[in-house]
């Protein structure tokens, strides 16, 4: 099975975005192993770069605002491509600072999710369905319309 990690800074504090990424990891869980893993919040990005490295794992991607845009097809196509060769994916979203500069240019793909700016807590919910609609688009269910 396919390994999808998820490498994240901070803990969500609402309970309703907890329940959120739950139920969007248990879903997930049909078509990978699914991990994730919230890093402490440091003082700067560079320290905070510093534990998400140790986390990644495979494929990184990294939510960055300059990062490339896809729609949901487009994103789900990446990550089949990804799957298919087997490869294990890492997703990263830094704090609501955002990501030291040294860790993006690491990563292996840099996404952004739109050019507005959404609630940093909101985000890890954003992407934990945006990663479960691109396998439910792969496996052409009606999830998707």
């Amino acid at each position: 099975m396919i390994k999808i990690h998820f490498a994240v800074v901070g803990k969500l504090k609402e309970s309703f975005y907890r329940d959120a990424v739950a139920e969007y990891q248990k879903r997930l869980s049909r078509f990978a192993d699914v991990s994730l893993c919230e890093v402490a919040e440091c003082a700067t990005l560079k320290e905070e770069a510093a534990l998400l490295k140790r986390q990644c794992r495979g494929f990184v991607v990294a939510l960055a605002v300059e990062g490339k845009k896809y729609d949901s097809e487009g994103f789900a196509a990446k990550l089949k491509e990804l799957t298919d060769a087997g490869r294990e994916v890492t997703f990263v979203i830094g704090s609501s600072c955002g990501l030291d500069e040294s860790l993006k240019r690491a990563a292996d793909l840099r996404v952004s999710f739109s050019d507005m700016t959404f609630p940093h807590q909101l985000m890890r919910v954003i992407l934990f369905e945006q990663v479960y609609r691109a396998f439910m688009i792969n496996t052409g269910s009606t999830y998707h319309k």
